[in-house]
């Protein structure tokens, strides 16, 4: 258990995600006419996603040479096969988007985004004060409100327990995340596993209303007042809290197990096997209707990369294979595909286990958006010139997306999409009437070409 002292330094980890909390009944609040919310997955991989690996190989002469000029196209998916590391979601083509051409230069690139690429701003290294904005994860979670709010997982950095997130629920702020399958686990099914703990987290939350509270942290001026902020919205957390353990024996039904590899952080569980066991966990908290919005780091350049096929006895590192280096003798392109093929396995388990739970006239996969993409832009050293996303919606996506190969107009061209207008098109859709998310883009001010605003041809 931590201490007092060592529960108010971690603030901006732990408590930046209550800074905004929405009051209790709100928390449990229907978020539809029907009751039935939308969900919305955000997989953020490392090292780039090169356009031509996820571009079709079977393209006309014509289709191709519009593709390489990075020039508008929109082609059905159901006449082409897919890249070799998406042929997993072959049956769910129907629910399958590949949008290029969005830019990203309002985000932080090179090696790392930090928080920036999920709220389109310059995260200058990942400093605090350069959180501008609530990120588009928080956003879309205040539109269809659970009792978690949002849930961050990740396996950044190899690291393990609740550590520092990228996501913010507001400027100046950083979420926690959940680094490991069994902490993820612990933590969200927690009034099942172990109720009593969660009493003695309402005590420490008790303390931590209190002035005595903010007295003892040692903080002053301008932090104290953000203190007093979030110290302020405590007790939505504590009835959660409450409401969480009267429903234990609900949620016990959705508890999901994970190996005994696994305990203590899993350091001896290969990679494929970590990404299983939090992909369970993640699942079961979309069932459990803990979350309607996760936020998944599936790696960053420093995550080891373990058992990987085709590497089973190699420790693979992400930033020498963007160096194009060999591991085991097999090519870097390779490895970096095999990497990739592990992340859709992720993504095909995540379809096929929500499509088998009824919800109103469907599943749940209908009301599910799973996107993914690279968190630094186009390539190892991103320049953000291109960010491509896979996106996997189903068929209650409000937008009109899906089965379809698009590429917008290229970054300093005339109707040319940034990053913001793709989030702004997620909440524009979702009921947020916003005029425009996040930052605008340097080149296209410069040439005075308009941008802010939805995507319209996604609209649905």
């Amino acid at each position: 258990m931590l201490t007092r002292k060592d529960f108010l330094r971690m603030s901006a980890l732990g408590l930046g995600a209550m800074t905004l909390a929405p009051s209790f009944n709100q928390l449990f609040a229907a978020p539809s006419a029907n009751g039935i919310p939308k969900r919305f997955i955000f997989i953020r991989k490392s090292s780039g996603i090169r356009p031509l690996e996820i571009a079709l190989r079977d393209f006309s002469d014509r289709d191709k040479e519009l593709d390489e000029k990075k020039e508008p196209l929109e082609v059905d998916l159901h006449k082409h096969e897919l890249p070799k590391w998406l042929r997993g979601l072959d049956d769910h083509k129907d629910h399958m988007t590949i949008l290029q051409g969005l830019s990203a230069k309002m985000s932080e690139n090179i090696h790392w985004s930090f928080s920036s690429v999920m709220g389109c701003f310059k995260s200058n290294r990942n400093t605090l004060s350069a959180i501008k904005r609530t990120t588009i994860d928080f956003e879309l979670a205040r539109l269809f409100p659970s009792p978690f709010g949002h849930v961050e997982l990740s396996f950044a950095g190899g690291r393990t327990g609740i550590v520092d997130g990228y996501s913010a629920p507001a400027p100046q702020t950083r979420n926690y995340c959940y680094a490991d399958p069994e902490t993820a686990r612990n933590e969200l099914f927690k009034s099942v596993l172990n109720p009593e703990a969660v009493n003695s987290d309402n005590d420490m939350l008790s303390f931590l209303q209190s002035r005595e509270g903010l007295k003892v942290s040692g903080i002053q001026g301008h932090e104290k007042k953000r203190q007093e902020m979030q110290v302020n919205s405590i007790d939505a957390i504590r009835r959660r809290n409450q409401e969480l353990i009267k429903l234990s024996g609900t949620l016990a039904d959705y508890l999901p197990e994970i190996a005994p590899v696994h305990a203590n952080g899993g350091p001896n569980a290969s990679t494929p096997e970590k990404q299983a066991a939090m992909t369970d966990v993640l699942i079961a908290a979309l069932k459990a209707s803990l979350t309607n919005v996760v936020t998944y780091t599936i790696d960053d350049l420093g995550t080891p990369i373990t058992g990987l096929p085709g590497n089973e006895t190699d420790r693979v590192g992400i930033h020498p294979l963007g160096h194009d280096e060999a591991f085991g003798g097999v090519p870097a392109w390779k490895t970096r595909e095999q990497i990739r093929i592990s992340h859709v396995n992720q993504i095909k388990k995540i379809i096929e286990e929500l499509k088998q739970v009824p919800e109103g006239n469907g599943t749940m996969f209908d009301n599910t958006m799973i996107m993914y993409f690279p968190e630094n832009g186009e390539t190892h050293h991103g320049v953000g010139s291109e960010s491509p996303f896979l996106i996997m919606a189903g068929d209650n996506c409000n937008l009109d997306i899906a089965g379809r190969y698009i590429r917008l107009p290229y970054l300093g061209t005339e109707g040319h999409k940034t990053l913001g207008n793709w989030y702004t098109t997620l909440l524009n859709a979702h009921g947020n009437p916003i005029e425009h998310y996040g930052d605008l883009d340097p080149e296209m001010s410069r040439k005075k070409l308009p941008q802010t605003g939805s995507i319209k041809q996604l609209m649905g």
